[in-house]
């Protein structure tokens, strides 16, 4: 029975699934839009949820819960300051759903469904800055 798994395991293991989420967070931190597929886009915004959440707490906890969940190099480092400096800010008055997925189609080479996932309360320029993941 597949009661309340909603864990999405993107036919990965454990360990090569939580560096994909951690990368693409990271990305997602830095970049503020990224393009990717449908599937990785639903599995990340959970994800990115919550350490938004952990960035409105704004406490030495909450900054070093955020390390862990994106690791110790130096883009997560840099991730989590923009975290908690600007993103978090932004969304102070938003009680959740602090990314928005748009469906883009499919992919031409192996007609993938791609998405856009995005921050909601972050302006960005143009869609066409998105970095690929």
């Amino acid at each position: 029975m597949r009661h309340r798994s909603k864990t999405v395991k993107l036919q990965r293991s454990k360990p090569h699934r939580e560096a994909l989420l951690r990368n693409l967070a990271s990305s997602l931190i830095e970049h503020k839009q990224i393009r990717t597929t449908l599937a990785k886009a639903k599995a990340l915004s959970p994800f990115a949820d919550k350490l938004v959440t952990l960035g409105k707490k704004n406490t030495l906890h909450s900054r070093r819960r955020a390390i862990s969940l994106l690791g110790s190099n130096d883009l997560a480092q840099r991730s989590v300051k923009v975290l908690f400096d600007e993103l978090a800010p932004a969304s102070a008055d938003r009680p959740g759903g602090y990314t928005r997925i748009i469906k883009l189609g499919q992919r031409s080479s192996d007609s993938a469904a791609m998405g856009l996932i995005e921050w909601v309360d972050t302006a960005v320029a143009t869609s066409d800055e998105a970095v690929e993941a």
